[in-house]
Protein backbone atom coordinates (compact mmCIF):
# COMPACT_ATOMS: atom_id res chain seq x y z
CA UNK A 1 0.00 0.00 0.00
CA UNK A 2 0.77 3.62 -0.78
CA UNK A 3 0.62 6.45 0.73
CA UNK A 4 -1.87 8.77 -1.10
CA UNK A 5 -1.43 10.24 -4.22
CA UNK A 6 -3.31 10.74 -7.01
CA UNK A 7 -2.55 9.89 -10.41
CA UNK A 8 -4.45 12.09 -13.41
CA UNK A 9 -3.94 8.95 -15.89
CA UNK A 10 -5.38 5.54 -16.27
CA UNK A 11 -2.36 3.59 -17.01
CA UNK A 12 -3.79 0.35 -15.72
CA UNK A 13 -6.81 0.52 -18.55
CA UNK A 14 -9.47 0.31 -15.60
CA UNK A 15 -11.74 1.31 -17.84
CA UNK A 16 -11.37 -1.37 -20.77
CA UNK A 17 -13.10 -4.21 -19.02
CA UNK A 18 -15.15 -6.06 -21.49
CA UNK A 19 -17.91 -7.41 -19.07
CA UNK A 20 -18.66 -4.24 -18.45
CA UNK A 21 -22.68 -3.76 -18.98
CA UNK A 22 -24.71 0.04 -19.88
CA UNK A 23 -26.06 1.69 -17.36
CA UNK A 24 -29.67 1.67 -16.52
CA UNK A 25 -31.08 5.07 -15.86
CA UNK A 26 -34.08 6.64 -14.46
CA UNK A 27 -35.47 10.06 -16.11
CA UNK A 28 -32.72 12.50 -14.09
CA UNK A 29 -29.57 10.05 -13.80
CA UNK A 30 -29.69 9.27 -10.19
CA UNK A 31 -30.10 5.80 -10.62
CA UNK A 32 -27.66 5.55 -13.88
CA UNK A 33 -24.78 3.21 -13.25
CA UNK A 34 -21.50 4.10 -13.76
CA UNK A 35 -18.22 2.04 -13.97
CA UNK A 36 -15.57 2.96 -11.82
CA UNK A 37 -12.00 1.16 -12.15
CA UNK A 38 -9.83 0.79 -8.64
CA UNK A 39 -7.25 3.30 -8.55
CA UNK A 40 -5.19 1.95 -5.48
CA UNK A 41 -5.26 1.44 -1.74
CA UNK A 42 -3.64 3.88 0.22
CA UNK A 43 -2.38 4.73 4.00
CA UNK A 44 -2.68 7.54 6.14
CA UNK A 45 -1.04 7.92 8.94
CA UNK A 46 -2.17 10.48 11.58
CA UNK A 47 0.62 12.82 12.76
CA UNK A 48 -0.77 12.54 16.37
CA UNK A 49 1.04 9.72 18.24
CA UNK A 50 -2.02 8.23 19.75
CA UNK A 51 -3.72 7.88 16.43
CA UNK A 52 -4.11 4.98 14.22
CA UNK A 53 -3.56 5.14 10.42
CA UNK A 54 -6.37 5.00 8.07
CA UNK A 55 -6.99 3.04 5.11
CA UNK A 56 -8.65 4.21 2.18
CA UNK A 57 -9.68 2.66 -1.23
CA UNK A 58 -9.42 5.24 -4.26
CA UNK A 59 -12.10 4.32 -7.00
CA UNK A 60 -12.49 6.42 -10.29
CA UNK A 61 -14.64 6.78 -12.93
CA UNK A 62 -14.41 7.84 -17.04
CA UNK A 63 -14.99 11.26 -16.58
CA UNK A 64 -11.77 11.18 -13.58
CA UNK A 65 -14.17 11.68 -10.70
CA UNK A 66 -12.71 10.35 -7.39
CA UNK A 67 -14.33 8.62 -4.35
CA UNK A 68 -12.21 7.96 -1.39
CA UNK A 69 -14.01 5.22 1.04
CA UNK A 70 -12.07 4.59 4.06
CA UNK A 71 -11.77 0.69 4.70
CA UNK A 72 -10.38 -1.45 7.00
CA UNK A 73 -6.97 -2.61 7.28
CA UNK A 74 -7.68 -6.52 6.20
CA UNK A 75 -9.80 -5.05 3.50
CA UNK A 76 -6.85 -2.44 2.35
CA UNK A 77 -4.39 -5.90 2.74
CA UNK A 78 -7.06 -8.29 0.56
CA UNK A 79 -7.57 -5.06 -1.94
CA UNK A 80 -3.47 -4.02 -2.16
CA UNK A 81 -3.31 -7.98 -2.98
CA UNK A 82 -5.58 -8.59 -5.46
CA UNK A 83 -4.08 -4.69 -7.53
CA UNK A 84 -0.81 -6.62 -7.51
CA UNK A 85 -1.81 -9.67 -8.76
CA UNK A 86 -0.34 -11.65 -5.63
CA UNK A 87 -2.24 -13.92 -3.21
CA UNK A 88 -1.18 -15.14 0.15
CA UNK A 89 -0.39 -18.68 0.98
CA UNK A 90 -3.66 -20.49 2.47
CA UNK A 91 -7.21 -18.96 0.45
CA UNK A 92 -8.24 -15.37 2.85
CA UNK A 93 -11.32 -14.84 3.02
CA UNK A 94 -12.65 -13.22 -0.61
CA UNK A 95 -10.61 -16.06 -1.80
CA UNK A 96 -12.53 -18.56 -0.20
CA UNK A 97 -15.64 -16.84 -0.94
CA UNK A 98 -14.79 -16.62 -4.31
CA UNK A 99 -14.14 -19.99 -4.64
CA UNK A 100 -17.34 -21.43 -2.90
CA UNK A 101 -19.33 -19.30 -5.23
CA UNK A 102 -17.39 -20.86 -8.41
CA UNK A 103 -18.06 -24.09 -6.86
CA UNK A 104 -21.58 -24.26 -6.31
CA UNK A 105 -21.92 -22.99 -10.31
CA UNK A 106 -22.08 -19.70 -9.48
CA UNK A 107 -19.89 -16.54 -10.98
CA UNK A 108 -19.75 -13.00 -9.69
CA UNK A 109 -21.13 -10.93 -12.19
CA UNK A 110 -20.91 -7.36 -11.10
CA UNK A 111 -20.84 -5.36 -7.32
CA UNK A 112 -22.87 -1.96 -7.17
CA UNK A 113 -21.89 0.93 -4.75
CA UNK A 114 -25.64 2.01 -4.37
CA UNK A 115 -25.88 4.09 -1.66
CA UNK A 116 -23.85 6.66 1.46
CA UNK A 117 -25.72 7.13 3.98
CA UNK A 118 -24.10 8.94 7.05
CA UNK A 119 -20.80 8.49 5.39
CA UNK A 120 -21.33 5.08 5.09
CA UNK A 121 -21.22 3.75 1.88
CA UNK A 122 -23.22 0.53 0.66
CA UNK A 123 -23.06 -2.40 -1.61
CA UNK A 124 -24.75 -5.15 -3.35
CA UNK A 125 -23.06 -8.20 -4.92
CA UNK A 126 -24.69 -10.00 -7.99
CA UNK A 127 -23.65 -13.25 -8.22
CA UNK A 128 -25.31 -15.63 -11.23
CA UNK A 129 -26.17 -19.22 -10.41
CA UNK A 130 -28.17 -22.03 -11.93
CA UNK A 131 -30.81 -20.90 -9.52
CA UNK A 132 -30.90 -17.42 -11.36
CA UNK A 133 -29.55 -14.10 -9.74
CA UNK A 134 -29.37 -13.72 -6.61
CA UNK A 135 -28.29 -10.01 -4.63
CA UNK A 136 -26.12 -10.14 -1.62
CA UNK A 137 -26.19 -6.88 0.51
CA UNK A 138 -22.04 -6.33 1.34
CA UNK A 139 -19.79 -3.69 2.42
CA UNK A 140 -18.14 -1.96 -0.32
CA UNK A 141 -14.55 -2.56 0.94
CA UNK A 142 -15.24 -7.08 0.99
CA UNK A 143 -17.46 -6.10 -2.66
CA UNK A 144 -14.32 -4.66 -4.04
CA UNK A 145 -11.90 -7.38 -2.94
CA UNK A 146 -13.81 -10.30 -3.95
CA UNK A 147 -14.47 -8.26 -7.24
CA UNK A 148 -11.12 -7.46 -7.90
CA UNK A 149 -10.67 -11.40 -7.66
CA UNK A 150 -13.45 -12.59 -10.14
CA UNK A 151 -12.22 -9.71 -12.63
CA UNK A 152 -15.50 -8.53 -12.78
CA UNK A 153 -17.15 -4.92 -13.15
CA UNK A 154 -17.52 -2.55 -10.47
CA UNK A 155 -20.15 0.23 -10.34
CA UNK A 156 -21.44 2.81 -8.50
CA UNK A 157 -24.78 4.66 -9.12
CA UNK A 158 -24.21 8.47 -10.26
CA UNK A 159 -26.16 10.26 -7.00
CA UNK A 160 -23.54 8.23 -4.93
CA UNK A 161 -20.42 9.80 -7.61
CA UNK A 162 -21.98 12.82 -7.11
CA UNK A 163 -22.61 13.38 -3.90
CA UNK A 164 -19.17 11.82 -2.87
CA UNK A 165 -17.09 12.16 -5.92
CA UNK A 166 -14.38 14.64 -6.02
CA UNK A 167 -13.26 15.96 -9.50
CA UNK A 168 -9.48 15.61 -10.60
CA UNK A 169 -7.86 19.31 -11.19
Amino acid sequence: MDDFKFDENDPDGMFGNPLGEPGKGDADGDDEEKLVGVAGVYEHRSEEANKSSEFVVLLRDELARTVLIVIGRFEAMAISLALEGHSADRPLTHDLLNNVIGRLGGTLRRILIDDLWNDTYYAKITIDTPAGELVVDSRPSDAIALALRAKAPIYMLEHVLREAGLRAE
